[in-house]
């Protein structure tokens, strides 16, 4: 049987860490970075057996590749705190981890806005390489929508994971705020730029894209709600890069 490591970045994830633990029981590893938590998020991995390191915040893909160096299995197997290994991904994971056919994985994902699964607005199936070779693929560095590249053939797996990716509008919000800031970091980074047409233009575009072009409007009230509220990170981020761009060119 394949041995696969799974690795799992957290901050205060009390709340979600018992059936994301759960759900890979099965592992031969756990290993979790904790990056200051401050509620039992420490206790309860140790109590599932996990390996939890105390690090500094180094951004998402920097921390995740620190995660799988301390692997000592040839698989790994990204997750994040609120995401569940269905059992009939598991049976995959563990027979494409016992063959060298591929370098990684995409895993497509069921994502959840409070109790409903989303089927469209572009949240499904949402492919995502979260399982590869530890010799063969490591994390982009970027701050914020990190994402890995492998070295060799890739493939998918039938199998879905499970993501609880928001409780409830007031969550979206809560998490908006940091990550529209890391997203105009790593642009500014990239020395792109904030005008009036991507003020004006591109948030009113995100909602017409997830409402119309993937289907939103057959969620119901939720596709409508997901669909602002993507406008509004879309607004955020590039009004807070504008706001970057007269920091930075104020003091030049």
């Amino acid at each position: 049987m394949g041995k696969v490591s799974v690795t799992i970045i957290v901050l205060n994830e009390e709340h979600n860490l018992p059936d994301c633990l759960e759900s890979v029981r099965w592992a031969d590893e756990v290993i979790v970075s904790d990056t200051g938590s401050t509620d039992a998020t420490a206790e309860i991995c140790r109590a599932y057996g996990a390996k939890v390191y105390s690090d500094s915040w180094l951004g998402f893909g920097a921390q995740k590749n620190l995660c799988a160096d301390r692997a000592r299995n040839a698989w790994v197997l990204n997750l994040d705190a609120d995401e569940r290994v269905t059992p009939e991904l598991k049976d995959e994971i563990i027979n494409a981890a016992s063959n060298d056919a591929k370098a990684g994985y995409f895993i497509a994902r069921k994502n959840y806005f409070g109790s409903r699964w989303i089927r469209r607005c572009g949240w499904y199936p949402d492919y995502n390489l979260r399982l590869y070779r530890k010799d063969k693929g490591r994390f982009s560095d970027r701050h914020v929508h990190e994402a890995v590249s492998v070295s060799g053939p890739t493939g998918r797996l039938a199998g879905p994971m499970i993501h609880q990716t928001y409780k409830d509008v007031s969550d979206y919000l809560a998490r908006m705020q940091r990550y529209s800031t890391l997203a105009a970091q790593e642009m500014l980074k990239e020395g792109r730029r904030a005008g009036v047409s991507d003020l004006l233009l591109r948030p009113p575009f995100t909602f017409l894209k997830m409402y119309v072009l993937r289907g939103g409007f057959l969620e119901g009230t939720n596709g409508m709600i997901l669909s602002y509220l993507y406008a509004s990170y879309t607004l955020a981020k590039y009004a807070k890069l504008w706001e970057l761009r007269r920091g930075v060119c104020k003091g030049l």
